[in-house]
């Protein structure tokens, strides 16, 4: 049961988060509160030694700090912010968030060239007013960079701690 919620959870959200940017250029609150409590709940679940979950923890509040300060800057939208620092506190301070950051950021630098393509081409036109695309479209509309973090995170998650520990578990019955 623990293992299913460690292997669904997360993953939920990074599609949720990705589809919901895509779709309102928003990511709600309650992804990175439902990302950061059930990261607190499973780890105590799986009996991760509690100056792990502190790690965990701080992990994400260094991320928070960085990227809230980017967006003060206005580099980067505050539903980006959050949920990069909910999606650290999964991987913690170890080469596993390196991987995820490296890949939202390359990710993030292609979608923000495939979009100001797509934006000048005779597709946008075509393609405007379909829910999924409408904003992809709009070249006033800022780059949805949630779809990058979510699926950087869904290409990375397998690396996180309590993936491992699912994965491990799973693969002993």
């Amino acid at each position: 049961m623990v293992e299913s919620a460690v292997l669904l959870i997360f993953p939920f959200c990074m599609v949720y988060a990705a589809v919901s940017d895509m779709i309102s250029m928003t990511i709600a609150n309650r992804v990175s509160l439902l990302l950061v409590g059930a990261f607190f709940l499973l780890a105590f679940l799986t009996g991760m030694p509690s100056t792990d979950i502190g790690l965990h923890l701080g992990t994400g509040a260094i991320v928070l700090l960085v990227t809230f300060t980017l967006f003060a800057l206005g580099v980067m939208g505050g539903g980006d912010a959050k949920l990069m620092a909910a999606t650290a506190v999964w991987f913690g301070f170890n080469l596993s968030l390196v991987e995820y950051l490296t890949t939202s950021a390359v990710l993030g630098g292609a979608l923000t060239l495939g979009l100001l393509v797509y934006r000048k081409s005779v597709w946008a036109t075509f393609t405007g007013n379909n829910i999924l695309l409408r904003h992809f479209a709009d070249a006033k509309a800022g780059i949805p960079y949630g779809v990058a973090l979510g699926i950087g995170g869904l290409i990375t998650y397998t690396q996180t701690p309590l993936a491992q520990w699912a994965m491990q578990r799973l693969s002993a019955l």
